[in-house]
């Protein structure tokens, strides 16, 4: 079995989404081995003068955010302003009015229409925030808040809440040389709702399919007649039922931020949130066979709970000085408290159909800070601009895992399945795991120009060191890792807009554990080579980009047969991708992606995969939406409609490519009336209908031979009051 790369934190491999395979009283050492596979699957399903600012605007910049789907600059590809046509490399943002458009309610759902990317190839999964960009993981290192990395290990991963976040960037390919450890795939960076200077105020109330009801709010502007001193508070609540037999998906979360803005040079913002959810722990439902996914939930509703609260503070300063110079600084403490408890099925008697079943507990604890110092200096040497940047950041995680199995829970009638409530205890610690990680890592860049080409350079040096106790065995494992990594792109923008460009960029992840000879692993690397071309016609807010690429992953980790991890896996990804966005004529917005993708395993432990494809990834995606308000001159006034296909070709249902999951398209709608268009006293009142699948189309999708369901119709409806 193929796996790709995750974090350095747990010890173990990240795998493809895989059942849980323990016993009712395993031994230490089935415990352990166990312990592997079912952290493995917990990891990915528990088995997988200051300006006026407008709302959602970040109050560190002159620039207003953008009013449409159309951006025109970023700071995630450069960790400067830069314009999205100037980067040498495939970006994309999504804007908060495309989020409210789609009635975003998870970050999947939040770039589910970008290029490049793959939502639910773990099926239906409200648990996780899990995707890959250009064919690898990106959910254990490459998901990012405000520019700092959002560390997760095991189950401990952070989970957006898309109401308090005002944008989502979606950066494709090796980024290490400005961020450090990452996946070779590419990042995702999340923008916070920052205060603003102008008052803004909106109160929600949302039901929805499964039972949901939630309301939100979000209020800010100015506390001193001055506008030095600024505030936002953001928060939902949330009670909704789930898919799974007594599963619910609740939760609490507020963001408070404050700006102080002594004067036009000078910003510092603080920003928290606390969150607290619970969903169901295990969202699998019985295969009898690879390829089919039955209707038979194999756990328990008395024993089927993933609660998880999570923290964080932390600010973001910036001084501009006089001479063009100017210095940001960030940083970032988090804290995550998760726990699994889940029942799964051991083992099936065909003569009788009677399911024995088991039960995982899973308590995980994670702290990181993350600090990041740059300073920015503009200058010209004769007739070329420069934007130079110089940084160093800093990250340290502190995480622990407890696991146990046991038994204590009834057997499953396969042919009539019943759920009566019963007592089930937690069952005794067998693993328990301490880990502590620190990684700094010193980078520079210059974007330099001259006439219409523009060169960017950059390059890293990241040294990371990592500790793992076994705290029952009583064993200690350290291991130190240290790499460089670069990024080199050329640009040329013409005056009618069209810029073509090529870049070389590479990534890096540790790997902590040892071969089968007791030596170190190497940390996985990834290069690429990026060849594509960005139109973005002047006076016209539309932008159309096409990339083709050629990314190598060298040094993968891969789990044999035998449960052996060794270092042989080379993976390699190829491919197009075209996107199109555009606010054609007042009113109606749209976006839309293609994606080919060639991706091959070229070495791996298991030779039957070589020259294969790994599972769960499509050749070919596709999608489309677009948003329509009406004219406030017409006698529909206030209405607005939208809808938008996802289209998912077939895939691989294991990494030998025996099988094939089906393709799939998925339709989804909007529609919203704004009732100030009806009365003047009515003016901030809107009622928003959202829906996903909306012909709730049944489907299943496998990876690495394991099936799942796929998402099916969730309708929402919101009505929303600004003032």
């Amino acid at each position: 079995m193929t796996s790709q790369p995750g974090t350095t934190l747990p010890p173990v491999t990240v795998a493809a989404p895989e059942k849980p395979r323990a016993t009712a009283k395993p031994s230490r050492q089935a415990a352990s081995r166990a312990g592997n596979a079912a952290r493995r699957q917990a990891r990915h399903a528990a088995g997988s003068s200051a300006p006026s600012v407008g709302p959602g605007t970040d109050a560190r910049r002159s620039t207003r955010a953008p009013e449409g789907y159309v951006a025109s600059e970023s700071s995630v590809a450069t960790k400067t302003d830069t314009p999205l046509i100037e980067t040498p490399q495939s970006i994309s943002v999504v804007t908060r009015k495309q989020l409210d458009d789609r009635g975003v309610q998870s970050l999947t759902q939040a770039i589910a229409y970008e290029p490049g990317v793959r939502t639910e190839a773990s099926g239906f999964d409200p648990r996780f925030d899990s995707f890959s960009l250009r064919g690898f993981d990106v959910t254990y290192n490459g998901v990012y808040l405000d520019g700092l990395r959002l560390v997760p290990a095991n189950i401990g991963l952070y989970r957006t809440e898309p109401y308090v976040i005002d944008s989502v960037t979606v950066l494709r390919g090796p980024s290490s040389a400005l961020y450090g450890l990452g996946s070779p795939g590419g990042l995702v960076n999340l923008t916070s709702k920052l205060p603003t200077s102008t008052p803004y105020h909106e109160v929600q109330g949302l039901v929805g399919s499964l039972d949901r009801f939630q309301g939100n709010f979000d209020v800010s502007g100015p506390i001193d007649p001055q506008g030095q001193w600024l505030y936002r508070l953001t928060g939902i609540v949330r009670d909704a039922d789930m898919i799974t037999p007594g599963g619910k998906d609740n939760r609490v979360d507020i963001a408070p931020a404050v700006t102080w803005r002594p004067d036009a040079s000078t910003t510092l913002t603080i920003l928290g949130e606390y969150q607290k959810s619970k969903t169901p722990s295990s969202m699998f439902y019985y295969s009898p066979s690879s390829g089919i996914v039955s209707n038979i939930y194999p756990g328990s509703p008395s024993y089927n709970t993933f609660d998880q609260e999570q923290g964080r503070v932390g600010y973001l300063f910036e001084h501009r000085f006089d001479s063009g110079i100017t210095f940001r600084q960030k940083m970032r403490y988090t804290d995550l408290d998760s726990t699994m408890r889940y029942v799964g099925i051991a083992s099936v008697d065909p003569a009788t159909q009677l399911a024995s079943r088991y039960t995982g507990y899973v308590h995980d604890l994670l702290q990181s800070v993350g600090l990041d110092n740059q300073l920015e200096a503009k200058f010209a040497t004769g007739p070329v601009q420069h934007t130079a940047l110089v940084g160093y950041d800093y990250t340290w995680s502190k995480y622990k895992d407890m696991m146990g199995f046991g038994g204590g829970v009834s057997d499953l009638n396969l042919a009539a399945p019943g759920y009566a409530p019963e007592s089930i205890p937690d069952p005794a610690i067998s693993s328990s795991i301490a880990q502590t990680q620190r990684q700094q890592g010193i980078y520079a860049q210059d974007q330099a120009k001259f006439d219409r080409w523009i060169l960017t350079l950059s390059g890293r040096s990241d040294w990371v060191g990592t500790s793992s106790d076994d705290l029952l065995a009583v064993t200690r494992q350290s291991q130190n890792d240290q790499a460089y990594s670069g990024r080199a792109g050329l640009t040329y923008v013409f005056d009618s807009g069209v810029a073509p460009y090529v870049s070389y960029s590479t990534s890096f992840v540790p790997n902590l554990g040892v071969n089968p000879d007791g030596g170190l692993f190497k940390p996985t690397t990834g290069k690429q080579t990026e060849v594509g071309i960005k139109y973005q016609p002047p006076g016209q807010r539309s932008f159309v980009t096409a990339a083709v690429f050629d990314l190598v992953q060298d040094g993968g980790l891969v789990t044999t047969g035998t449960g052996i991890t060794v270092q042989r896996g080379e993976i390699r990804s190829r491919g197009l991708e075209l996107q199109a966005l555009a606010n054609l004529w007042t009113g109606f917005d749209i976006t839309s992606s293609y994606t080919y993708l060639d991706l091959k395993t070229l070495q791996a432990a298991d030779s039957t995969t070589i020259g294969k494809m790994p599972s769960g990834i499509p050749p070919h995606t596709a999608t489309l939406w677009a948003n329509y308000a009406m004219p406030t001159s017409s006698s529909f006034a206030g209405l607005s409609f939208g809808g938008g296909v996802r289209y998912v070709s077939w895939s691989y249902g294991d990494d030998q490519n025996t099988f094939k999951n089906s393709s799939v398209a998925l339709i989804d709608a909007a529609l919203s009336y704004d009732f100030g268009q009806l009365d003047r006293q009515l003016k901030g009142l809107r009622l928003k209908l959202n829906a996903q699948n909306l012909f709730n189309r049944h489907y299943t999708t496998c990876q690495t031979g394991y099936c799942y369901i796929g998402a099916p119709q969730m309708v929402t409806a919101a009505l929303a009051y600004r003032w």
